[in-house]
């Protein structure tokens, strides 16, 4: 007795030792497939930010990938978290290298970078897996915070999707990859309509939901509100877009197509910088002879004053200063769109008292005296302002300047160092050096920047200015005629109007790929990619409530408020939850013909207290109700066989071996009765 007692004592701690041992073995680790799949998806998750990182850190990144796809691919183990913890601290002082510290936007992005391989190195359980899959997602979103083109809405889907399948995999481990893929694809599909209704139905607020970190704006670029000769030639090697113009009408030819920015009158000898220009009201001058009516859809650059062509007339988003510039109250921050109305051919500024103009004419004392000199000789040969303007562009044409983006250094006399000396500079050296002629002679000129041209995109027909677009000219203040444009580049080289900077500059000058002209294949590739940035930009980005407003009333919902939008957009997102409930609800399998006779036959024999019990086949049914109505044994068996035959069988049933059951059925129901 003692002895069995004590045998069983020890069975039971055996048991319980063994017990205790699987609960502290660690958690199984992942699959080859699994852990393959999230290097892939992390690469995915990743190739964006290296679009704006440095490419050392991306390079890091990608080394960390690489060697946890290595361990996977070998199936060993993970490496041991002691080494992951210098690795971290490598990364970090490789963010710092990179962006000076590690808090801000950029910064904090990068560091969510290095952080997703880290944890794929470390990853040894499901746990891990759904915190790499949650670690997914906040990068998703943070592609965003840097930049919101429809390369990123790509990206960020792409990414989407792989997340979604690798979680897939995780709760369902018999999926492969294409079935995850498959899986994923299904459930996004799912959420399109109620992501749609939720785009197109929440009510629009002008302006932003949250504010953006104090480093939002570092990386704008794009004109000053100041200029320094070799300003606005570092802006040409850049192909980006400034802004974007659709007009109602035919488009502008290329002489017209100066869009004016700041105005820069005061200069210090080597920077030229705008005075306060006071706003004016809108209706200050009058439209005349040619208008050109447009939208501008104009890219951030973190300044305050907007681009229009000379001279804009009316505007619905900007205040007309009293150089003939439009500004805003904020910085453009964010991509906006306006409206604006230009008459090229108007008379401004010919009621301007001469006390106004003397900021025009004012000259450091030392600086530039030779060109001080040239303009004082023209000023003593020639009386009239407008003659003036004329031999100041003949004494530069003489002068055989040369158009280059690279021209040669100058020192401090730098208007006198481009004229006499180098003979080689950009727009601005032309434009700086004429103004400074005009004001020796005696004639109110100043600085307008700004650009000039503009490519015409034949895919959605708009206007696309880029930054190497950039320009500079004159603006000089004569009388009966007030401020007249004069581009003493163009004067010199009319290529540079007729042909763009592309064909105007020497062909030892590096160009961007996006204004070569040689390239037809490329640039009808980046008009289709263009066309399809603009349509996201004014579609998606640009969808504020104006945009509703107006989709709203094409579609005949004449004043919605925001209570009707919140009441559409709750219908339709109920609507469409409803329909996916009761399209997964478990629904009743209909049955065939086979299956009516077989259900009917049942439902008879358990109204003669004979039921179906859940676990038996057809045969052992009929074996069991035979026993209880012997008389009926044959009738049971050839109807449990004629079922069990054609439902778990390959053939089917034909319509006359169907309808030969049922008679069968029929009379045997008879029988039972009588």
């Amino acid at each position: 007795m003692n002895d069995g007692m004590r045998a069983n004592h020890n069975e039971d701690m055996k048991q319980s030792r063994a017990e205790s041992a699987r609960a502290t073995l660690p958690p199984s680790p992942i699959s080859r497939a699994l852990a393959l799949q999230l290097c892939a998806q992390a690469c995915i998750t990743l190739w964006p930010y290296a679009m704006f990182q440095p490419w050392y850190l991306s390079a890091l990144c990608g080394l960390l990938i690489a060697w946890r796809a290595v361990l996977a691919w070998q199936d060993r183990a993970a490496p041991p978290g002691w080494l992951l913890i210098p690795l971290a601290f490598v990364g970090l002082a490789t963010i710092v290298l990179a962006y000076g510290n590690p808090v801000g936007r950029l910064p904090g992005l990068a560091l969510l970078s290095l952080l997703l391989p880290l944890k794929l190195l470390e990853t040894r359980s499901t746990r891990d897996v759904r915190a790499a899959l949650l670690l997914n997602f906040f990068l998703i979103v943070g592609m965003f915070l840097h930049e919101q083109s429809a390369l990123i809405g790509v990206g960020a889907a792409l990414a989407t999707i792989g997340s979604i399948a690798a979680a897939a995999r995780l709760q369902r481990g018999a999926l492969d990859m294409k079935g995850s893929m498959s899986q994923s694809l299904r459930l996004l599909a799912q959420g399109v309509p109620l992501m749609l209704a939720l785009f197109i139905l929440f009510p629009r607020v002008d302006g932003p939901l949250w504010g953006m970190p104090i480093d939002a704006y570092s990386g704008q670029t794009g004109l000053s509100d100041h200029m320094t000769i070799g300003s606005i030639s570092n802006l040409v090697p850049s192909g980006e877009i400034a802004f974007r113009a659709a007009f109602n009408g035919p488009v502008p030819p290329q002489r017209d197509r100066y869009w004016r920015g700041p105005v820069l009158t005061r200069f210090d000898g080597s920077d030229w910088r705008q005075i306060t220009a006071f706003p004016r009201p809108q209706d200050f001058y009058q439209s005349a002879g040619r208008s050109w009516q447009y939208t501008m859809t104009m890219e951030p650059h973190n300044q305050r004053w907007l681009l229009a062509l000379d001279f804009p007339t009316a505007s619905d988003n900007g205040r007309f200063t009293a150089d003939l510039a439009l500004t805003t109250i904020q910085p453009v921050r964010k991509r906006i769109r306006y409206n604006v109305q230009s008459s090229p051919d108007l008379l401004v500024g010919m009621d301007e008292e001469r006390w106004k103009l003397q900021a025009s004419l004012e000259l450091p004392s030392r600086s530039n005296p030779r060109t001080l000199e040239q303009g004082r000789q023209i000023a003593a040969s020639t009386p009239d302002d407008a003659a003036r303007v004329k031999a100041a562009i003949a004494f530069m044409q003489k002068s055989r300047l040369q158009y280059t983006l690279s021209p040669a250094p100058l020192g401090p006399n730098s208007v006198d160092d481009f004229l006499f000396k180098t003979h080689s500079g950009f727009c601005e050296h032309f434009a700086a050096a004429f103004v400074v002629l005009m004001r020796a002679a005696g004639v109110p000129a100043r600085v307008v920047t700004g650009y000039q041209g503009g490519e015409l995109n034949p895919v959605d027909g708009t206007l696309v200015i880029r930054q190497s677009d950039a320009h500079a000219w004159a603006e000089v203040w004569l009388p009966q005629r007030g401020w007249t444009r004069v581009d003493p580049t163009a004067e010199s080289f009319p290529s540079r109007i007729a042909d763009g900077v592309a064909g105007s500059l020497p062909a030892s000058d590096a160009l961007p790929l996006a204004i070569r002209n040689n390239m037809a294949w490329l640039r009808a590739m980046r008009y289709r990619w263009e066309a399809l940035g603009n349509a996201w930009n004014q579609w998606v980005l640009g969808y504020n409530a104006q945009r509703q407003m107006e989709l709203m009333q094409r579609l005949g919902i004449s004043n919605p408020d925001w209570k009707l939008l919140a009441s559409l957009m709750a219908s339709s997102a109920g609507l469409w939850l409803l329909w996916l409930v009761w399209r997964h609800f478990p629904k009743r399998r209909k049955l065939d013909a086979l299956d009516r006779n077989w259900q009917r036959f049942c439902r008879r024999m358990a109204r003669l207290g004979l039921p179906r019990e859940p676990w038996e086949t057809p045969s052992d049914y009929a074996v069991r109700i035979s026993r209880a109505k012997p008389q009926h044994k044959d009738s049971f068996a050839s109807i449990a066989e004629f079922y069990a035959t054609y439902r778990f069988g390959k053939a089917s049933p034909a319509a006359q071996d169907i309808a030969h059951q049922t008679a069968q059925l029929n009379e045997l129901f008879n029988r039972l009765r009588s």
